[in-house]
């Protein structure tokens, strides 16, 4: 028998080893749905007190223009106020998902965001994706 079960839209789990919250992310959203499920990723995050995050997008295909908007001008300055410093995500994409975002006009590479209270990076590699996390520092004020 098997499980024909649709896969969560989210799996979120905070690593504490770590001071990262992970979020796996099972299929492309539909827009309408984005809202509660950032929602739960502001919970948990508020809840740790944790501004590392690793965002596994590598089953998402493509990016909601409205959306990304709303988390760079609106989402990650807010939680990086609240969570009282910088906040980092690493998000993991597949690799057209990665030619897509980078090669945009208005892409802005993470190095290039000093005065941002964010910072976004995007990886191939969820090692990679670790180790620049990792290497955030932990007291960074909100830029």
């Amino acid at each position: 028998m098997t499980d024909d079960a649709p896969s969560p839209l989210l799996q979120l789990a905070y690593r504490p080893d770590l001071n990262i919250l992970v979020g796996r992310w099972g299929y492309q959203p539909a827009p309408h749905e984005l809202p509660a499920v950032y929602k739960e990723v502001q919970e948990l995050a508020l809840e740790h007190n944790c501004r590392f995050w690793l965002q596994d997008i590598r089953r998402r295909t493509l990016n909601d223009p409205a959306t990304t908007r709303w988390l760079l001008q609106d989402f990650f300055p807010g939680m990086a106020r609240r969570l009282g410093g910088r906040l980092y995500i690493a998000y993991l994409v597949g690799p057209a998902l990665h030619d897509s975002i980078v090669n945009r006009p208005d892409y802005i590479p993470a190095e290039a965001s000093d005065e941002q209270p964010f910072a976004v990076s995007f990886f191939g590699d969820e090692g990679a994706a670790m180790q620049w996390l990792q290497a955030r520092p932990a007291d960074a004020p909100v830029g």
